[in-house]
């Protein structure tokens, strides 16, 4: 008897702790990542071939809008989703395609770029006062317009196909044409949708998710540039990615970095006017800063450093602009960063923190030169790269960086990101046409573990999507996009996301979910016929 009563003892002891264990461990939980097989090869390219997209066989797709959806509030600028309205048919209709009667030309494509999905649960309005647009949202500029006009619209992921798309806004609130947007994001200190215009010259503008969207000008506070990707961190600061090909190095392909990694930090968490723009300054081995002059050589030290597995930089943010000094008039912010000797990259388009790790993890990418002939692409970055910033708070004025993916001929030109879980992290590509041709291959999706370690070669990323190409980008990447358009497909505005506009959940605050129907994730095929899909896990 005593021997058994000294064994449930220990059970009971073991129990305790097992169970003390676990609620210790509760707030680690994330989870599961999704289990991907790997699409074995990209899609091959040439004149006059189509080839559809092919995912994973765990996943599946379906479109929730595309260029020829009928915006249910036409304005004269555009009608349709993908298309604008300067070159009409004869019934009145954008010419999506060229005619017999105008075999030259086709309407200029409005181009959908990056997407922001958002829950409302008290819902929006829309264009029709009597509808019930529901309560789930996906947001996006459009990066492609004549005379470099822009718009912004929002898909009504639960509306019938009459409501199914609404254009948002053509002009901002003093009645000046938008310009062309790219990256997308959403405030929830300031309740506003973000957008990037990926231009020296016009505006960040800031607008209301609701119709009519009133749309404002910040470029006073967080200046213009070449900025894509637009992200928040849980003290409400703004990083912005830029993307401004710098000029050939040497009569080669390959282009001096220059863009840079910034940082807004507001007055006060929502301040979209009051606030510091700060830029990311990189030290070398010797403690000095990492700079445009230092990387003008071919395959210069630093850069050669940069690109190096293994190896750990210090980093710090310098102020660029403070409104509390320079005022608030609309300032380019590329030069200022490089007067600082901030330190400039290989076009880092897009960037994301890793989530539930506090917002002090920031992944982002360099797309890099696009073209297989130059002479960076090994070492020094052509082939695009991706980089890991770690800081001990969001807010913190230094920390280290490290490259996490040294990219090659198969995996290159890294634009778009998004978090599947809490470690598996992707990136579509970005080649371009002359990539495209020169390594006869169409951009793929490419899945991450952030645990692994990339420098030994049998670690490899997951191709969840080999893109295709659509008959209408294949039409245009054979004629020079008659003259307005882009050509192959692209792969652009990952997201993924719960939907939740609170700012006690920042987008990266929670680990994703995708077995759960409340994450969603989306992208769109860029180019061409410019559908955007909802990405699912399971079969049709």
């Amino acid at each position: 008897m005593k021997r058994k009563a000294k064994l449930l003892a220990l059970l009971g002891v073991a129990a305790v702790a097992v169970a003390a264990a676990l609620i210790a461990n509760a707030g680690a939980w994330s989870p599961a990542s999704p289990s991907l097989t790997s699409v074995p090869d990209a899609n091959t390219r040439s004149a006059g071939y189509s080839p559809a997209s092919a995912l994973s066989p765990e996943l599946y797709q379906v479109a929730v809008a595309q260029g020829s959806t009928k915006l249910e509030n036409p304005s004269a600028l555009t009608s349709y989703y993908g298309y604008d309205n300067d070159v009409l048919g004869e019934a009145g209709e954008p010419q999506m395609v060229p005619t017999p009667a105008n075999p030259a030309d086709e309407a200029h494509k409005s181009e959908p770029d990056e997407n922001t999905y958002l829950v409302f649960r008290k819902g929006l309005r829309g264009a029709d006062p009597n509808y019930g647009y529901g309560t789930h949202f996906l947001f996006q500029g459009h990066e492609g317009g004549p005379g470099h006009a822009g718009y912004i619209t929002r898909i009504n992921l639960d509306a019938d196909a009459t409501h199914r798309v609404t254009l948002l806004a053509t002009e901002d609130a003093l009645g000046n044409q938008l310009a062309t947007i790219d990256g997308s994001g959403w405030d929830p200190f300031a309740k506003r949708l973000l957008f990037t215009t990926e231009s020296g010259s016009s505006p960040t503008y800031a607008a209301t998710p609701d119709y009519p969207s009133q749309v404002l000008d910040v470029s006073g506070a967080l200046g213009r540039g070449g900025y894509e990707g637009i992200k928040l961190d849980s003290d409400g600061n703004i990083w912005m990615d830029e993307d401004s090909g710098g000029p050939g190095k040497e009569g080669t392909k390959a282009r001096q970095p220059n863009s840079y990694i910034f940082r807004y930090v507001p007055r006060t968490p929502g301040d979209l006017y009051h606030g510091k723009l700060q830029a990311l300054q990189v030290l070398n081995d010797a403690h000095q800063p990492i700079t445009y002059a230092s990387q003008e050589a071919l395959n210069g030290p630093d850069q050669l450093a940069l690109h190096t597995y293994g190896k750990k930089f210090r980093t710090r943010w310098v102020t660029i602009h403070d409104t509390a000094t320079d005022g608030n008039a609309p300032f380019v912010a590329g030069p200022l960063a490089k007067a600082a000797g901030a330190t400039p990259f290989k076009r880092p388009e897009n960037g994301v923190f890793q989530p539930a790790t506090g917002f002090t993890r920031y992944f982002f990418d360099e797309t890099g030169d696009t073209n297989k002939e130059s002479p960076e692409n090994e070492d020094a970055g052509g082939w695009g790269s991706i980089f890991q910033l770690v800081q001990h708070s969001p807010s913190a004025n230094g920390g280290y960086l490290k490259l996490f993916y040294k990219g090659d001929e198969t995996h290159a030109a890294f634009d778009n990101v998004a978090f599947l879980s809490r470690t598996k992290i992707s990136f579509g590509e970005d080649a371009g046409d002359t990539l495209h041709g020169q390594r006869n291959a169409l951009d793929s999706g490419w899945v991450w573990d952030v645990t692994a370690n990339y420098a030994k070669p049998q670690n490899q990323p997951v191709r969840w999507l080999a893109e295709g190409r659509d008959a209408s980008a294949t039409l245009d990447a054979d004629n020079g996009g008659f003259g307005k358009n882009d050509g192959d497909n692209e792969i652009t505005g990952l997201y993924v996301s719960d939907g939740s506009i609170g700012r006690h959940h920042v987008l990266g605050a929670d680990a994703p979910d995708l077995h759960s129907r409340k994450w969603r994730w989306f992208y769109t095929q860029q180019h061409g016929d410019n559908r955007t899909y909802e990405v699912r896990l399971g079969s049709r």
